[in-house]
């Protein structure tokens, strides 16, 4: 197959510069040997005399039209792979007008006066000058133009489905239109200068039997016959549009998770799954061995699979999967399947522990569900059903001292260590890093105890070595929401592959796992500075939420703090419509240690407050220190898709006297 610089994202190259040149030389050259380097060959065509812009622009279109068919046909090249103009029927009715009156006035258009320019024709050089002035009058005055610019707007539309026929028929239809106009053409020549015309002409009937041939040879090959169907070649078949949609009717485009959950777990031979998503939300999680690959790089990429095994595609949703299976389909991938409900589905239907389910379930259902999560999520108690997060589900973000001991090793583990300087350099886990919370906190706007912006985080992260892909281990002393801060900033950067040691550095001990002192050495690396912070709100938005009561604010800290019964700040009381679940309340301590707590208590908990997944919730503290490990919860652990965070908190809050208090 051909792919067209178009679906290579190739057009700015210097390939596509030299192709374009070569390309524009060769039709400039074509222009002029049929004429087209004389204005009164041109305008010759509105008085009858010189029909030769008609002969040119239907032999043109026929060519282009039966070419690019043949090659769409015989699998050459994808229709995929072309830029299709979108219809704009206003504008194209307003602007043919206006290109029609030039014509007959100046006998040029853009085109052939570059033609006649070569030639040395003044009056070219005069039309695209004019040309070339009235693009630039063109975009200064668009915002007025720019209603008649999109009317009629209609996406891309081709005549022969708006005809209701196929595009084979229509193209046997557009030769012999074609064919009369040439004819007809030869005629009025005729009627008008009295030359001898080509009726009788070996070239023209030759022409017209070509044309007609080709033309036919289309209907009578079966429509989508792939190249790969000519004999000594592989098999494949590239479906028309009527075949897409009847099997799209007949439910042979998608795959439902449970089915792809049990094939996945026998490790079913030639089974190919493609995640579409963008690189950042694949490291998130993804479905075990399946293929990150974007949406303008399959067809290179999955060549090697084309009517070989089964290709399950999916995404979030299920938009981008359709559009991309249907891209494959119609190129003569025959194999190319959706997973129905993108990963959402997949985790809900198969990934969802027993006990948090609405039904009751069958012992069968029951065991495969507990199957699919021990393989999927790599659980070996699978029993307890510990753990379903809804965005990061390869690993658990909490990691015991066994699971963490196994990583020591690899360059791509780097360890946080959060407790004090003295702590840290008396005995750490190898390879660790101290970092004390506070360096990433600052003063903003006023609001002390502020989390650093993404710049600053990157410069701290990059100190330590850490790269986009790293897989990072937060170590924290006895305070779970310091682990939590260090993860929001993180999140902060982008950088959502962390994990956090539960139990702190005392677990770590407890099982007797090896310390040193010596500290680990540093490469400095170069940290991005393109992360997007998407769940960080100020009081403004804050405010709004309040008024429209659109979200659920949840007040983190102490309840007598909530109640107004206590206070550090400039008023005490809670933001109008807050609930109070105190961060305390989503850990135990365990020897003197916190630890977060069972994660079906907690879930079971949250939905007593929260609606649902996909409810907005705000979280907010005093500071955005204990609301961070609400937000981790929230998040991370419990599968909440909307959680913002409300860094300034309380003490923003009651500062500013016009903001309303409970």
């Amino acid at each position: 197959m051909i792919n067209t610089m178009y679906q290579l994202d190739t057009l700015d190259s210097a390939q596509a510069f030299i192709a374009s040149l070569l390309i524009g030389a060769a039709f400039g050259f074509f222009l002029e040997r049929a004429g087209f380097g004389s204005s009164r060959k041109l305008s010759g065509v509105f008085y009858f005399k010189d029909m030769t812009v008609i002969k040119v622009m239907f032999t043109a279109v026929i060519t282009a039209a039966l070419g690019l068919i043949l090659c769409i046909v015989l699998g050459i090249v994808s229709i995929d792979g072309i830029y299709l103009m979108p219809t704009v029927y206003g504008a194209y009715i307003v602007g043919g007008l206006i290109f029609g009156v030039g014509f007959v006035m100046g006998g040029w258009c853009p085109g052939t006066a570059a033609a006649g320019m070569a030639s040395g024709k003044i009056d070219a050089i005069i039309f695209l000058v004019g040309a070339i002035l009235g693009s630039a009058v063109f975009n200064e005055m668009f915002g007025l133009v720019k209603p008649l610019y999109e009317s009629g707007q209609s996406g891309v539309v081709f005549i022969y489905d708006t005809l209701g026929m196929s595009r084979e028929t229509f193209s046997v239809l557009l030769c012999i239109a074609a064919i009369v106009m040439f004819w007809g053409c030869e005629w009025i020549e005729k009627r008008k200068t009295a030359q001898p015309i080509l009726q009788n002409s070996t070239i023209l009937k030759t022409l017209s039997i070509a044309v007609l041939a080709m033309a036919f040879m289309l209907v009578a090959v079966k429509p989508g016959l792939s190249l790969n169907q000519l004999p000594g070649t592989m098999t494949g078949t590239t479906l028309t549009e009527s075949q897409l949609l009847e099997a799209v009717e007949m439910a042979q485009d998608h795959i439902e998770p449970e089915e792809l959950a049990d094939r996945m777990l026998r490790q079913e031979p030639g089974l190919i799954v493609v995640d579409i998503r963008p690189v950042v939300e694949y490291m998130d999680y993804h479905l075990p061995n399946a293929l990150n690959i974007q949406m303008k790089d399959l067809h290179q990429a999955l060549v090697q699979y084309k009517n070989a095994g089964t290709i399950v595609l999916y995404s979030n949703g299920m938009t981008h999967p359709v559009q991309a299976r249907d891209s494959l389909y119609r190129n003569g991938y025959n194999n190319a399947f959706i997973l129905t409900d993108g990963i959402n589905g997949f985790i809900e239907k198969c990934l969802t522990p027993v006990s948090l389910r609405d039904e009751i379930l069958p012992k069968e259902t029951t065991d495969k569900i507990r199957a699919w999560r021990a393989f999927f999520l790599g659980s070996t108690n699978v029993q307890s059903e510990s753990y379903t997060p809804q965005e990061m589900l390869s690993d658990s973000m909490l990691i015991d001292a066994e699971s963490l001991e196994k990583q020591l090793e690899r360059a791509d583990t780097k360890i946080l260590d959060l407790r004090s300087q003295t702590e840290y350099n008396t005995s750490h886990i190898k390879n660790s890093f101290s970092l004390n919370i506070e360096n990433l906190r600052t003063n903003l706007n006023g609001v002390g105890s502020m989390l650093q912006p993404r710049d600053m985080l990157t410069r701290h992260f990059s100190s330590m070595g850490i790269q986009p892909d790293d897989n990072v281990v937060i170590v924290y002393g006895n305070k779970t929401q310091d682990a939590t801060l260090v993860g929001i900033a993180l999140e902060r950067i982008g950088h959502k592959s962390y994990k956090i040691l539960n139990g702190g550095f005392a677990a770590w001990k407890s099982v007797n796992k090896p310390v040193v002192s010596e500290l680990p050495e540093t490469v400095i690396s170069s940290y991005p500075n393109n992360g997007t912070d998407n769940f960080s709100v100020d009081y403004k938005t804050v405010l709004q939420y309040v008024k429209s009561k659109k979200a659920i604010i949840i007040d983190v800290r102490p309840s007598d703090y909530f109640s107004g019964s206590k206070s550090d700040e400039a008023r005490a009381g809670h933001i109008p419509g807050a609930v109070n679940r105190p961060y305390t309340e989503d850990i135990i301590i365990v020897n003197e240690t916190a630890q977060f707590k069972p994660i079906e208590e907690l879930a079971k908990a949250y939905e007593q407050i929260i609606p649902s997944k996909d409810s907005t919730v705000i979280v907010h503290c005093r500071t955005g220190h204990q609301a961070s490990q609400t937000f981790f919860v929230l998040k991370r652990l419990l599968g909440y898709r909307n959680v913002l965070w409300y860094d300034a908190g309380w003490s923003q809050w009651a500062a500013i006297k016009d903001l309303p208090i409970e």
